[in-house]
């Protein structure tokens, strides 16, 4: 070996890289087929951030010896890092070739490099490579963890299911419980989901996200006092996240709690004051606070700026049959026609409109509408409805 050679991984054993980058050049300018002082200077490159030449130097290095696993193990990770297609190529070198050191553990992570790889392009050949290394380490979680998000990606839930319980038998990380929740979240499965995020909170409680999706999974539970427990604190941790005050806002008005649903949508709206559904979700909170002439400017505030949002033409045509307001009452529920089907409360709310309007005729039409999809379901207009038509038909 020449002398520069050894002082050269002297050099790279004390993290000396800049030093031992100069040395190892001399090398390869006087034997250019000296496939290990080109592995060494690719990986001096590499620790220096110089990473095209880092590439140049790997590929000389498996150019003068194309059967040594290291060299094209390296060279495809750094094709890799930089997204060059033959990354496959060096790689799959690899998995067919012996480290000089810890065989096993060598192996493996070449089959999950190419597995990285090839996820996007080949995922099933990335499924393949992903069990290749599990067989080869047995105890590593990552080829099991990255298996299950292609399955899952896949829609393949069952076997994501089971690579993620694997890898969880191994590691209880964040990863596997990310993924088993994420799994029983899809297929509403949601005490199961419950189960996994609450670990994970349990964990991890510093991380928002996990306390953010325990709720919403409560929250779809009908859990609603657990759920805002978790999306306050989810809320406190990433407090710039617009999704969870949203989501926390709307919960607050599920469960009733109008006067915290109102303060939050108010916050929200204080800080984006021409987002529609903000407005809408104000005015409900309202509405259930029978609060009706307030909650009308906030769905007339709601279309204005979303004229195509049909739930608020129909929440704006309740406050302002509240109101007494008839006419707009019918324009709104007009309006909401055209974007969304008729139910039997709209016919009801555009009757007694046409009815305070002295309008009988479409009074009478609308009562009847309303009678005949109504059901049962509504006892009390019904009942308001059948007094009615006998009040305003002719007597036959």
């Amino acid at each position: 070996m020449p002398p520069e050679l050894t002082h050269a991984e002297e050099l790279i054993q004390k993290h000396d890289s800049a030093g031992a980058e100069p040395l190892l050049r001399k090398v390869v300018e006087k034997d250019p087929a000296s496939y290990v002082a080109w592995f060494d200077l690719g990986f001096v490159e590499n620790g220096l951030g110089k990473t095209e030449e880092s590439i140049a130097a790997y590929r000389k290095s498996v150019a003068a010896k194309p059967d040594v696993f290291e060299s094209n193990l390296n060279l495809g990770l750094q094709l890799a890092k930089t997204g060059q297609p033959d990354a496959e190529q060096f790689l799959r070198a690899a998995t067919q070739l012996k480290p000089t050191s810890h065989m096993a553990e060598g192996q493996a992570r070449a089959w999950i490099s190419l597995a990285h790889v090839l996820e996007a392009t080949k995922p099933e050949e990335a499924i393949a490579a992903y069990r290749q290394a599990a067989v080869l380490q047995s105890k590593d979680p990552e080829p099991h963890l990255g298996a299950g998000l292609i399955l899952e990606k896949q829609g393949k839930y069952s076997d994501a299911e089971q690579e993620y319980k694997e890898a969880l038998a191994l590691d209880a990380s964040s990863d596997a419980l990310t993924g088993l929740s994420n799994i029983y979240m899809r297929g509403r499965r949601f005490p199961e989901a419950a189960q996994y995020l609450r670990k994970l909170v349990a964990a991890h409680p510093e991380e928002a996200g996990a306390h953010v999706q325990l709720g919403r999974v409560l929250a779809a539970e009908g859990k609603n006092d657990e759920a805002i427990a978790e999306l306050q604190v989810g809320a406190k941790l990433a407090p710039a996240d617009l999704r969870v005050q949203r989501d926390l806002a709307e919960l607050y008005s599920t469960a009733g709690k109008n006067e915290q649903a109102e303060a939050a949508f108010r916050a929200l709206i204080a800080a984006y004051p021409n987002d529609a559904e903000l407005h809408s979700g104000l005015g409900r909170s309202l509405l259930r606070q029978r609060r009706f002439p307030e909650a009308q400017q906030e769905f007339l505030a709601t279309v204005k700026m979303k004229p195509d949002l049909g739930p608020a033409w129909g929440d704006l045509a309740f406050a302002a049959s509240e109101n007494k307001d008839y006419v707009l009452t019918i324009k709104a529920l007009d309006v909401r026609a055209k974007l969304l089907p008729e139910v039997p409360i709209t016919y009801f709310l555009r009757a007694s409109a046409y009815d305070h309007l002295r309008d009988v005729k479409q009074a009478s039409v609308n009562y009847h509408l309303f009678l005949n999809t109504a059901m049962g379901k509504y006892p009390d207009q019904e009942w308001q409805a059948k007094h009615r038509l006998i009040a305003i038909e002719p007597k036959k």
